[in-house]
């Protein structure tokens, strides 16, 4: 019996479209002197960790007819050289041309037909650095435990053992065929006999059927959008048809300052990197002409882990619609406000969870998935502006081999009618912003990257 997809992993699939390629990428900047870490030897470890993760050596399979969701399978012509790729700056390379490649490299869909990962490894960084830049589907990195490749080659140790795991033996197994894929649909479906019926409906065409389940869906997202907003998100130059090409900036903040910042005024170190970030769109809003006034906002999507700052343990993790107050021109009055929203969010509710999403998407056939998050793609854009996420990192030098990581940015993708998302983590006592940006509706971006770490100045400056 082949595994198959989730709903919500084969939505992601269904929500990939030529301008909208849906993998998360990572910039890992390592320190290479002499060469420490060259193609052939991170070929290596990525081979040597590859027991670690399995499903990266496993590719998507459909299913005739889109009986089923589609299915996890061994790829029998995996080479582990295909995507692991080596690339190159003029030396010696600066952050500005780094982040054009990543930019490049992020707007390129991957090949559904192999397993859906890629790591480039960036040699020509001025200083003896390199860059490891990794793009991996979400369907891949399927729950908090998921262990994606970028972590995979990453030890606290420099010596640290390379394959810590049993010799791999690995043997892929044979892919199942057309008509075993359609036997296990069917059987499928017979384990689930309230299925059978929509199948025949959506074969034979039965429109109104179909129409009529998509509005009980559409009514369900209506409720909790009335539940998690009472108005659409404010219009705003971030929302616009975006194209396939891309521009990645970034930011950088100290972990101390943050906190001294949060000690100061209040609230929570992601309360001051949401306030940062707020502060920085007012301004860059005023310095495209836009109009702002004393209530303009901007509406973020921001998924926070729902337990306390202090507490260690993985835990729920919720996406929260919060207000940022660009109007505000007071920084301390807007982290104060941020910091009262985000303490009454969870206790009102107003937050999206995964089965929300989950079940726009994850009604049977599959056929219907890409109607459903389609929709939801285009629906989001009335919901939320941005997506503002924010991931803790370790707080410990990290190694890929005997290269030490200094600094490590994320990517996050756009979804359709979006025109920037944000990821932050924070690292070895550094928060990373990473900015990903439609490449003509906000050319600008790295004018917005300068004004977070303005803006995080000003923060800082007001707590001395």
């Amino acid at each position: 019996m082949v595994e198959r997809l989730t709903a919500l992993d084969a939505s992601f699939l269904y929500l990939e479209e030529p301008g909208t390629p849906m993998h998360v990428g990572a910039v890992l900047v390592l320190e290479c002197p002499s060469g420490t870490l060259d193609h052939d030897a991170l070929i290596e470890l990525v081979r040597a960790r590859l027991p670690l993760v399995p499903r990266y050596r496993q590719k998507v399979l459909e299913v005739p007819g889109h009986l089923a969701n589609p299915a996890w399978v061994d790829d029998p012509d995996f080479d582990v050289s295909y995507h692991v790729r080596r690339s190159a700056l003029p030396r010696p390379g600066t952050e500005e041309q780094l982040l054009d490649l990543v930019a490049r490299l992020t707007a390129r869909p991957l090949d559904l037909s192999r397993p859906l990962w890629e790591m480039y490894l960036v040699e020509g960084l001025a200083g003896d650095r390199s860059a490891v830049v990794t793009k991996t589907h979400p369907a891949l990195v399927d729950g908090l435990g998921a262990i994606d490749i970028g972590q995979v080659i990453l030890d606290p140790d420099p010596d640290a053992d390379p394959a810590p795991t049993a010799p791999d033996e690995w043997r892929p197994r044979r892919p199942p065929g057309s008509a075993a894929l359609v036997w296990e649909a069917v059987e499928d479906y017979l384990q689930r006999p309230s299925a059978v019926l929509e199948t025949a409906r959506t074969a034979a065409g039965d429109l109104r059927a179909t129409a009529t389940r998509w509005a009980g869906v559409a009514g369900g997202l209506v409720a909790a959008v009335a539940r998690t907003a009472v108005s659409p998100a404010p219009v705003s130059p971030l929302n616009a048809p975006i194209g396939r090409q891309r521009r990645v900036a970034v930011a950088r903040a100290s972990l101390d300052d943050l906190r001294t910042v949060r000690k100061t005024h209040g609230g929570t170190v992601n309360d001051v990197l949401l306030t940062s970030v707020t502060g920085a769109l007012r301004e860059w809003l005023l310095s495209r002409g836009e109009p702002v006034v004393g209530s303009t906002s901007i509406r973020a999507l921001v998924p926070v882990s729902v337990r306390a700052e202090e507490d260690g343990a993985a835990n729920e993790v919720r996406s929260f619609l919060v207000d940022l107050p660009v109007g505000e021109p007071n920084p301390r009055v807007r982290l104060a406000r941020i910091s009262f929203a985000m303490r009454g969010l969870a206790p009102s509710g107003q937050s999206v969870g995964a089965d929300t999403l989950s079940a726009l998407s994850g009604f049977a056939p599959p056929t219907l998935h890409a109607l459903g998050a389609r929709a939801a793609s285009g629906l989001s854009r009335r919901l939320f502006n941005l997506v503002v996420t924010n991931v803790p990192g370790p707080q410990v030098p990290l190694y890929a081999g005997p290269a030490r990581m200094v600094e490590v940015y994320p990517v996050v993708p756009l979804v359709r009618g979006q025109g920037l998302a944000i990821g932050l983590t924070s690292y070895d006592g550094t928060v990373y912003f990473g900015l990903n940006a439609d490449r003509d509706s906000v050319s600008d971006v790295d004018v917005l990257a300068d004004l977070i770490e303005q803006e995080i100045a000003y923060l800082l400056e007001a707590s001395s």
